[in-house]
């Protein structure tokens, strides 16, 4: 069990972060002194949440996933297979890049809690092919999966994560060697073709009751031909202007969009922050992910995505929604076929 935890960076590690202008007294900090701490949520309100939600914050069937084989090469265009929640794999010339891959079945540390719904659990570590690049946002356990990243071991080539996750890998078996760590505005080439950048994210970290010791982020993915924007978690705020300002336009951002509530809103967006955060990172097309795996929130499980169109329509910002393990080709046709209101 307490493998699961991870481990936080050592006093000689953190000695490092000293003087960061990200890191204050200890602990990683927001942009623009945005905090947030479960602590600090309303409690009452919570309870209250908790007591009225619907019975469908969870989908009543099975999900209509598509199973595809990872291990066929993929087209030149960049391809996206999104595997439910903020899991998916990005295939292009021959490359493999999977984020924040989550295949046990729970976004918890106890396996009988917080389970993935049926039909979004159909793919495993097994599937996966050999990964050039691991990319991990932070370290919550609904995006860093303990049983997920332990079976992937064998297959990963290198690993980008924000500043400090590596200490949860390397107790889990990573050496150090496969690992980069990176604050915000930092840019790393894994291998060759691949370069990512970590941008900031308004949010937080911790696998335990120490929170904030180690960094969040977003990341600008630059591949042969195309631009990606990889959202991780985030509240609604002035970075993403900034962002699109400095490293856009994108073909291709994909931004949470789920598991919000207004009691931990500085942290997780609203669908319709979601098209404004596109529009300001200057985004050609919007994949919407966070959603249609776990119950982490009390909304209807489908109303994320039911909110966020008609935002996006409004904006004129183009959306594609794949089916779980559906391919999503950057310049192809938008994937939009409305299998979320069979549920």
């Amino acid at each position: 069990m307490l493998q699961v935890l991870g481990k936080n960076p050592s006093r000689q590690v953190k000695d490092r972060f000293t003087g960061l202008s990200n890191y204050q007294n200890g602990r990683f900090e927001n942009l623009e002194g945005v905090r947030f701490s479960p602590s600090e949520a309303p409690m009452g309100k919570m309870l209250v949440d908790f007591l009225r939600k619907p019975r469908t914050v969870a989908p009543t069937g099975q999900l209509p996933a598509v199973r595809t084989n990872l291990h066929l090469p993929a087209t030149d265009q960049p391809t996206v297979v999104w595997f439910g929640h903020s899991s998916y794999l990005i295939q292009a010339h021959g490359l493999n890049i999977l984020v924040d891959p989550m295949f046990s079945g729970a976004a918890s540390p106890f396996s009988f809690a917080v389970r993935a719904f049926a039909g979004a659990d159909v793919y495993s570590a097994a599937d996966m092919p050999v990964l050039d690049v691991l990319v991990l946002t932070h370290d919550h356990y609904d995006h860093l999966d303990y049983a997920t990243v332990v079976a992937l071991r064998e297959k990963v080539r290198h690993v980008i994560t924000p500043l400090g996750v590596g200490s949860h890998l390397q107790a889990w078996g990573y050496a150090p060697e496969q690992i980069t760590e990176l604050n915000w505005h930092d840019t790393a080439t894994p291998v060759s073709g691949v370069q990512l950048t970590a941008t900031p994210a308004q949010h937080f970290s911790g696998r335990s009751l120490r929170p904030r010791q180690t960094l969040w982020a977003s990341y600008v993915l630059q591949l042969d031909g195309a631009r990606l924007f990889l959202g991780g978690d985030s509240g609604y705020g002035p970075h993403f202007r900034a962002i699109g300002r400095q490293y856009g336009p994108f073909d291709l951002a994909l931004l949470e969009n789920g598991q919000y509530n207004l009691s931990w809103h500085p942290i997780h967006m609203l669908p319709e922050e979601t098209a404004q955060a596109a529009l300001d990172l200057g985004a050609n097309m919007l994949l919407p992910v966070h959603w249609a795996k776990f119950t982490l929130a009390y909304h209807p499980w489908n109303e994320p995505v039911q909110r966020l169109l008609p935002a996006a329509e409004k904006a004129q910002l183009p959306v594609t929604v794949p089916r779980i393990g559906q391919p999503y080709t950057i310049g192809g046709p938008v994937l939009r076929d409305v299998w979320w209101l069979n549920n």
